[in-house]
């Protein structure tokens, strides 16, 4: 299959869409359809059958509620006790123990193949889609073909399309369960279609990759695209610390990396004020977003997989704290 499929992505990665720049507002229904046209050629040139792409672009129109929900994104971030506020719950947290009791067999599998922790999984699950809850609804299609026209982001999205459809042609699921976000993420783990390519794996064995309703797909694709992303086998994310007394704030982030041990000798501590232990590989860094009022966290290699998942110090550090009071009980 991959003789098949790595032609088609070498040339996604290469090809520069011709059609940016245009003004949404300027555009109306017939200069959608005409833009879909150019896509069909497009698709079917890089291998993806006429009824596939013929099915899919069937009475397919922009989605006025994407470019909504595109538009009106915050400027203003979320400070992190603000996020972590939001996302690590208790009632997040509560479930997200009943989840890993649920699951630890498949979980302790995955574990043993990918070096991946239960609780960082599920708090992985927990965050992206309220364990399997929120997954969304749009038509990923529509939501990506709407967003590749509209014109703010249209060579991503663009790609993003055409991969989308590269799925559906490989039969993994059906247009109409074809279902994410409305930026178009995918299933219990939220994976884009481009990361879908890349990652997602037929792990029940039944020739399809199904990560919206087979768990164990979806459980092992995140698997793999975390262990991709470079997380490291026994070891941890990371621990929220106490900086000391005017700590220099040009210490703080990844490059700014030394041992534990390196921490430890400028007066870094844990959170309790014990000292750092001190047996973790590697180099690590400093998180502190909000410095020097906020909370301060010792990271790791792990936590910089969980970054690449979603280049957010606030989701990589609320991952970690969820996973880490989800194992507290366990």
């Amino acid at each position: 299959m991959w003789a098949k499929v790595l032609p088609f992505v070498l040339a996604l990665l290469f090809w520069v869409p011709q059609q940016e720049g245009w003004c949404q507002a300027e555009r109306g229904y017939g200069s959608f359809r005409s833009w879909l046209e150019g896509v069909k050629k497009e698709a079917i040139s890089r291998g993806i059958s006429a009824p596939t792409v013929e099915r899919a672009f069937k009475n397919l129109a922009p989605i006025p509620r994407v470019i909504e929900l595109d538009r009106s994104q915050p400027e203003a971030k979320l400070t992190l006790d603000e996020y972590l506020a939001r996302v690590v719950t208790e009632t997040r947290i509560a479930t997200g123990r009943q989840k890993l009791a649920q699951h630890r067999g498949l979980l302790e599998e995955v574990r043993d193949v990918y070096g991946t922790p239960p609780e960082i999984m599920v708090a992985l699950w927990g965050i992206e889609s309220d364990y399997g809850r929120l997954p969304g609804s749009f038509p990923v299609i529509g939501s990506v073909a709407t967003l590749a026209y509209d014109g703010r982001r249209s060579s991503y999205f663009r790609k993003e399309l055409l991969f989308a459809l590269m799925i559906l042609d490989q039969g993994h699921i059906s247009l109409a369960e074809m279902t994410g976000s409305w930026a178009g993420a995918m299933g219990h783990f939220q994976f884009m279609p481009s990361t879908f390519v890349d990652y997602a794996l037929d792990a029940n064995g039944d020739g399809r990759k199904d990560i919206w309703h087979d768990f164990k797909d979806a459980l092992f694709s995140a698997a793999h695209y975390l262990r991709a992303m470079g997380w490291r086998r026994n070891l941890p994310w990371g621990t929220e610390v106490r900086l000391p007394e005017g700590f220099d704030p040009s210490q703080i982030g990844p490059n700014q990396k030394r041992p534990v041990r390196g921490w430890a000798s400028t007066g870094v501590r844990k959170l309790d004020n014990s000292p750092l232990e001190t047996h973790w590989e590697g180099d690590t860094w400093i998180v502190c977003p909000q410095f020097p009022r906020g909370r301060a966290f010792l990271v790791t290699e792990s936590y910089r997989a969980i970054y690449r998942w979603n280049p957010s110090n606030s989701f990589a550090v609320a991952v970690g704290v969820l996973s880490d009071k989800i194992g507290a009980e366990n």
